[in-house]
C-alpha cells in the first residue's frame, strides 16, 4: 500500500495544477496517472487562456460572458470565483515561464473568442495546451513531487455508509499497467480526480483514446452525483476523417465559415448576425449541421473554414500547427485552398458534482476540471474557459484538500441539496442489472479503519481482473462500438424523444454484453486489452447518463437541443439535472441555479450573437 497526504488522480493541467498548490501548503502529494503527464489531453488543447487581464476588461465582464454562454444554467458563486482568479493563475504561469505568444512591446498577445464581449484570449501559437503541460510538469518535477507513471487507477476506496454524505474516501485503487500489479493508495487528506473527459463514448470525437470518463464513472458508482451530463459541447470546427480539432483560434484570427455555394453561412442565414462565425460554440454547431441537413453542405457532410485571406505571415505567426493538421489529416493546405470542418464531440459541461472548493458530498473526495461539475459552464462552455478552469478549481482543490481554509462553500452538494423528485418515461430501467454489477463502495463497514477500507476495494479489484483475465468471452470492442455508433446515431447534436429512447434500449443491451466480456490477452504487462475492457464500463454508465438527462430536460437550452421543445423554459428548467446511483439504482432529482453572484444576480436573458 502507498501512503500520501494528497492523492491526485490524473497528470492533465488540473492533476498537475492541484498537486501544485497542495504540496505549496506542506502536503505529501503523489500524481497517479495511466498516462505520463505530458501525453494528457490538455496537451491538444490549442485555442488559448480567457483572463480579464486589459485595464479596459473586468472580471465582471468575463464572468457576464460566462453565465450569457452557458444559457444561464451556471452557479453564479463558481462564475464569479473563476472570473476573479483566472487573471493571478495566468499572470502565475507566465513567472513559471509559460511562453505565450506576445505583441511587439512585449506584452502578452489576446485575441478574440467566440461568445466574448472582449478580445481576452492569452494564447502560445495554437499549441495552447502543450505549452501549459509543459509549463507545468517542470514545476512538479522541480518539487520532487511523486508521479505512479501509467499506475491506471480502477476504483476507489469508500466506506459503505447508507447516506452518501456520510461517506469517507480514504483512496482509491490503481493498477500498475507496466507489472500488472494492484495496489492500493492511502490519502490520509484527501483524493483528487482529475481525470478529464469522456470523449470516447462518441465515435466522432476530438478527445484522445483515453479519455473514457474514468473518474466520472467511478465517483458515480460511489455515490457521488453527478451533474447535468445531458450537455455534451460539439466543438464546430473538428476533421471530417479523425475529430482532429482545428483551434477556435482559426475564427478568432478573421476565419470565414462557407456552404457548398460559397455563402457566408453565419450571416447569409442569420444564424449570428452580429458575431458571425464567432457565435458561441453551440450556434455555430448548430449552424453546419443545418446546412448540412438543407442540401448546402459539401459532399453532405461538412462545410468550408477559410483562413487564406489572413495571409502567410500572420498564419505562420499564430496558426502554424493547423497547417500541418490540415496537410496531414485531409490533404489540404491551409495558405492555399479552405479547409474541411463538422461538428465533433469535444467536452462535457456536466460531471462530478462539487463546490467551489472542489469537494464532492462524499468527505475527502474532490474533483477538478472537465470531470468535474462546480457548474461553471452551465448549458454551453465558452472557448477559452477550459484552461483557465482547470488551474482555477484546480488549485483550489489542491489546497482544500491539503487542509488550507478556504472558507465555506456557497454551493451545496449531495443529495440533501435536491429541490424536487425527478420522473421520466424510460423504455428500459436504467442502472445495474443485478447486484453484483452495482459494486460502487467497499464492503469494510461503515465504521471500518482506512486500511481496511482500502484492503477490501483492492481486494474486490483482483478478483473483477482475475475473473475478466480467465474468462472467454465478448470482446469489449464490441460492446464499445455499439455504445458508440448509438450515441452518435441518437443523442448528437439534434435530439429527438424517440432516437433518446433507443439509445437507452441500445446502452442496456451493450450492458448486458458486458456482463460476459473477457480479455483475450493473458498477460500482466502493458496488457492494454484489459485496461480498454475496464474503461468500457466506464463509458456504458456514462452514456446511459448523458442519454437519461437529454430525455429528462425537455427544453432547448445551450448544447441540449430537442425538436418538439424549441425554447427555453425558465420557469421549468432553471435547475440542474442530477444523478445518483445507489447500490445500482439510478435517482434522477433536481436541484435550483444559484443566479446571486458577488456583486450582481444575473437575470436571464435572451441569447443573441
Amino acid at each position: 500500500m502507498y501512503e500520501h497526504d494528497v492523492i491526485v488522480v490524473g497528470a492533465g493541467g488540473a492533476g498537475l495544477r492541484a498537486a501544485i498548490a497542495a504540496h505549496e501548503e506542506g502536503a505529501d502529494v503523489a500524481l497517479v496517472t495511466k498516462l505520463h503527464p505530458v501525453r494528457s489531453h490538455t496537451g491538444a488543447a490549442e485555442g488559448g487562456i480567457n483572463a480579464a487581464l486589459h485595464e479596459e476588461d473586468s472580471w465582471d465582464l468575463h464572468a457576464y460572458d460566462t453565465m450569457k454562454g452557458a444559457d444561464y444554467l451556471s452557479d453564479a458563486p463558481a462564475v464569479d470565483t473563476f472570473a476573479q482568479e483566472a487573471p493571478d493563475e495566468v499572470i502565475q504561469l507566465e513567472h513559471w515561464g509559460m511562453p505565450f505568444s506576445r505583441e511587439e512591446d512585449g506584452k502578452v498577445s489576446q485575441r478574440p473568442f467566440g461568445g466574448l464581449s472582449f478580445p481576452r484570449t492569452t494564447y502560445a501559437g495554437a499549441e495552447t495546451g502543450h505549452h501549459l503541460l509543459h509549463t507545468m510538469y517542470e514545476q512538479v518535477v522541480k518539487r520532487g513531487i511523486e508521479v505512479y507513471d501509467e499506475w491506471y487507477v480502477t476504483n476507489l476506496a469508500v466506506t459503505d455508509h447508507d447516506d452518501p454524505e456520510d461517506r469517507e474516501c480514504h483512496g482509491c485503487v490503481a493498477h500498475d499497467i507496466k507489472s500488472g500489479e494492484i495496489a492500493g493508495f492511502h490519502a490520509n487528506n484527501g483524493v483528487i480526480l482529475a481525470t478529464g473527459g469522456l470523449g470516447q463514448v462518441f465515435d466522432h470525437t476530438t478527445n484522445a483514446v483515453a479519455n473514457t470518463g474514468d473518474g466520472q464513472a467511478m465517483a458515480y458508482r460511489a455515490g457521488v452525483p453527478i451533474e447535468d451530463m445531458e450537455f455534451v459541447q460539439f466543438h464546430p470546427t473538428t476533421l471530417p476523417s479523425t475529430g482532429v480539432l482545428i483551434s477556435e483560434g482559426v475564427r478568432g484570427e478573421g476565419g470565414i465559415l462557407y456552404n457548398d455555394e460559397e455563402e457566408r453561412l453565419m450571416f447569409e442565414y442569420g444564424y449570428a448576425n452580429n458575431d458571425g462565425e464567432l457565435a458561441s460554440r453551440d450556434v455555430v454547431s448548430r449552424a453546419e449541421l443545418t446546412e448540412v441537413n438543407e442540401g448546402r453542405g459539401i459532399e453532405d457532410e461538412y462545410v468550408h473554414l477559410d483562413m487564406r485571406h489572413l495571409g502567410e505571415e500572420r498564419i505562420l505567426d499564430r496558426l502554424e500547427n493547423i497547417l500541418h493538421l490540415a496537410e496531414d489529416f485531409e490533404g489540404v493546405d491551409g495558405l492555399d485552398e479552405p479547409m474541411p470542418v463538422k461538428p465533433g464531440q469535444h467536452y462535457e459541461m456536466g460531471g462530478i458534482e462539487t463546490d467551489e472548493n472542489g469537494e464532492t458530498c462524499i468527505n475527502g473526495l474532490y474533483a477538478a476540471g472537465e470531470c468535474a461539475c462546480v457548474s461553471m459552464h452551465g448549458a454551453n462552455r465558452l472557448g477559452g474557459n477550459a484552461l483557465p478552469e482547470l488551474l482555477v478549481f484546480g488549485a483550489r482543490a489542491g489546497r482544500d484538500a491539503a487542509g488550507k481554509d478556504l472558507g465555506d462553500a456557497q454551493i451545496p452538494t449531495g443529495p440533501s441539496a435536491e429541490s424536487e423528485d425527478g420522473d421520466v418515461d424510460t423504455p428500459v430501467s436504467p442502472g445495474a442489472l443485478d447486484s453484483t454489477d452495482g459494486d460502487a463502495v467497499a464492503d469494510g463497514g461503515a465504521m471500518a479503519d482506512p486500511e481496511t477500507v482500502i484492503e477490501d476495494a483492492v481486494a474486490r479489484e483482483q478478483e473483477r481482473i482475475e475473473t475478466l483475465l480467465e474468462r472467454d468471452g465478448v470482446n469489449h470492442a464490441e460492446v464499445r462500438d455499439d455504445i458508440q455508433e448509438t450515441m452518435t446515431a441518437n443523442v448528437n447534436v439534434f435530439r429527438e424523444e424517440d432516437n433518446l429512447k433507443q439509445a437507452l434500449e441500445d446502452i442496456r443491451k451493450a450492458r448486458e454484453q458486458y456482463k460476459h466480456v473477457g480479455v483475450s490477452d493473458p498477460s500482466r504487462t502493458f496488457n492494454t486489452d484489459l485496461i480498454h475492457t475496464i474503461e468500457t464500463r466506464n463509458i456504458i454508465d456514462l452514456a446511459e447518463a448523458i442519454t437519461l438527462g437529454a430525455l429528462a430536460r425537455e427544453e432547448f437550452r445551450g448544447a441540449h437541443w430537442r425538436k418538439k421543445h424549441q425554447e427555453r423554459k425558465d420557469d421549468e428548467w432553471l435547475k440542474h439535472t442530477m444523478l445518483q446511483w445507489n447500490d445500482g439504482d439510478v435517482n434522477l432529482y433536481y436541484k435550483p441555479v444559484m443566479l446571486e453572484g458577488f456583486d450582481q444576480t444575473y437575470e436571464p436573458k435572451e441569447r443573441s450573437y
